[in-house]
């Protein structure tokens, strides 16, 4: 029986008045942590970016959940806490919008080679386009036939969005069906998407984000 594939997105806080260098310290002890996981099989591929004191963290993770504050416990001291329903956490859960492909396990995952960059972005929505943004992008992903990146895949929390994918690009589908023609793009496309952004520093609707830690499941 086939694992089941978890695909996560969190967002973070650094504290504002941190150590540099004890910080780059417990960067090197989570990403031998990450690894020491990959290894066991127990995630795939996690990889942590940050926006002046934000982090934005996604990770696969193989059979079984994961929680963030486990995986990258030796930055817990660093981060903010955020108040929840039931309790403080470091991590906040970004919901998982938009996606050109599921996985059927771990075969099926896992990349057959190391992927030239892991990338990730951010964009701002206006509030005021948000809910556009999230119902034509929810329903791309329930039609089901635009073709993208295997691995790409946007998460949002407030008006944030936060963007994973690799390099070189794959095209593939929900349905995997190649070359199928999508109208929810069409429809998506006559709004002015780019109307839907607050410009970002370099004046596009997404900002490319610097990596602190990037392992993959092919690269231990």
């Amino acid at each position: 029986m086939e694992q089941t594939i978890y695909r996560y997105h969190y967002r973070g806080q650094l504290k504002s008045d941190i150590d540099e260098t004890e910080l780059k310290k417990a960067l090197e002890e989570a990403e031998k942590q990450v690894k020491g996981l990959v290894k066991e099989e127990k995630i795939m591929t996690a990889a942590l970016y940050h926006f002046g004191k934000m982090l934005f963290f996604y990770y696969e993770a193989i059979g079984q959940e994961q929680e963030p504050e486990a995986l990258l416990s030796p930055l817990n001291p660093f981060l903010e806490q955020w108040p929840g329903q039931e309790t403080m956490r470091n991590w906040v859960y970004m919901y998982h919008i938009y996606y050109h492909a599921i996985p059927q396990g771990v075969e099926d995952w896992k990349r057959k080679s190391v992927p030239e960059m892991r990338r990730g972005r951010i964009a701002f929505l206006k509030t005021e386009k948000l809910f556009d943004y999230v119902y034509h992008h929810i329903a791309i992903v329930k039609e089901g036939l635009l073709e993208g990146d295997q691995y790409q895949s946007i998460g949002i929390h407030e008006n944030i969005l936060f963007s994973y994918f690799e390099e070189p690009r794959s095209h593939v589908n929900i349905r995997r069906q190649p070359g199928a023609k999508s109208k929810e793009i069409d429809a998506w496309e006559a709004l002015d998407p780019k109307s839907h952004f607050i410009p970002g520093p370099e004046g596009t609707s997404f900002t490319f984000l610097p990596a602190l830690l990037v392992v993959g499941q092919e690269m231990v």
